[in-house]
């Protein structure tokens, strides 16, 4: 369609489901209304406010674009069977600088989103890129974007880690961390790994404590550490101070399928009490063997809590996958000698020992203490 004016030089791009097509004069109103949604404003760096004086300056970038024979391709987005063919969003190729390069971007309309229509689109576009000789798609979101991520990862992208500081805050701060992934020509658009949604978890045995999800408003239940330090990297201590960022990195981490984290929260009141998670250092948890680990705030240690955590998590590790469980074969665990609390859990779930390491920790006052391996076996 090269030469072509607009609008006939937009390809019409569908999978039965969505369809891709040149954007119109009246998807200017829907535009002005994602432009000024909340999320819209916390992900992106679009004008704020968003006129609708806004909409047509884009629409005319639109067009340009697609004119422009190394121009950006921005398709609007609609539903196959929506005879009014409502705007529901806008997914943009951006070739690069690098032949067969190009980034990608998306955006959805509010009452879009949570229905599987932007990673169709992003199908789309990527199959159509592709097909004009393309070799690769990066895309990239502010850190903690998991829904942009979400549609990547379920396109197959391949998430590369994190850029600190390069992207500008669309509140007026400091430069933000961005996340990067991308897609080649020859990967299968499906998700590559897990994604790790922890489900509400809670037994008989569970002793007034039940697992759920991890809530931000969590932090209010938080207080100071007091364990010593070789019993817990400082980074993985639950902690008022550092919650946030502790959060984010358990979320990045389930995003990618490597770890599984649950509260442990009071069964009657839900207050927070500590952290149960299952996880892995190489690979992701479809593997047969994980570790377990678990750790109660100060004020809810003596009641059994890091026990009845463990035992419930360790249940749903180890039940078989088509019974509901994570499908877990071989579970394992590290505590240093002098952990006796911990130590005491492990044996009680029918922990064994099955290694130890001398004098793997030494403490400020020169002593040494060694470090013990622990394992159970799926019956």
């Amino acid at each position: 369609m090269t030469g072509m004016p607009f609008p006939a030089c937009v390809p019409v791009l569908t999978d039965g489901h969505v369809r891709l097509r040149a954007h119109r004069p009246e998807d200017a109103e829907r535009i002005v209304e994602s432009s000024n949604d909340a999320e819209s404003k916390r992900w992106t760096t679009v004008p704020r406010p968003y006129p609708p004086v806004e909409a047509e300056r884009f629409l005319g970038l639109i067009r340009a674009g697609w004119e422009d024979a190394d121009g950006n391709r921005l398709w609007a987005i609609e539903e196959v069977d929506d005879a009014q063919g409502r705007l529901l969003g806008t997914i943009d190729i951006r070739p690069t600088v690098a032949p067969g390069v190009a980034e990608v971007g998306f955006g959805l309309h509010p009452d879009a989103r949570g229905r599987g229509v932007m990673s169709s689109a992003l199908r789309l576009a990527s199959r159509w890129w592709f097909g004009q000789g393309g070799i690769r798609v990066h895309w990239s979101s502010i850190r903690g974007n998991f829904g942009s991520w979400r549609v990547a990862w379920a396109c197959g992208f391949t998430h590369h880690g994190t850029t600190p500081q390069a992207h500008p805050d669309p509140g007026g701060g400091p430069a933000l961390d961005l996340w990067r992934a991308s897609l080649g020509t020859d990967d299968v658009m499906e998700p590559r790994t897990p994604w790790a949604d922890p489900p509400v978890l809670t037994s008989p045995e569970a002793g007034g404590i039940r697992l759920r999800p991890w809530r931000d408003a969590d932090i209010e239940a938080l207080e100071p550490r007091d364990q010593p330090d070789h019993h817990m990297p400082a980074r993985g201590v639950l902690d008022s101070d550092s919650f946030p960022e502790w959060l984010l990195i358990r979320r990045e981490q389930m995003s990618q399928g490597k770890v599984l984290t649950w509260c442990i929260a009071d069964a009657g009141t839900d207050a927070a009490l500590g952290e149960a998670l299952v996880f892995v250092a190489e690979g992701t948890l479809d593997d047969d063997t994980a570790e377990i680990g678990y750790q109660v705030i100060p004020s809810g240690r003596g009641r059994g809590v890091a026990t009845a955590g463990a035992r419930v998590l360790a249940g749903h590790a180890l039940t078989p996958r088509d019974r509901g469980g994570l499908g877990i074969r071989r579970l394992v665990a590290q505590t240093a000698e002098d952990n006796t609390g911990s130590n005491i859990v492990l044996d009680r779930l029918g922990f064994t020992i099955w290694g130890r390491e001398t004098a793997a920790d030494v403490l400020p006052d020169g002593r040494a203490v060694d470090a013990l391996h622990w394992e159970l076996l799926r019956d």
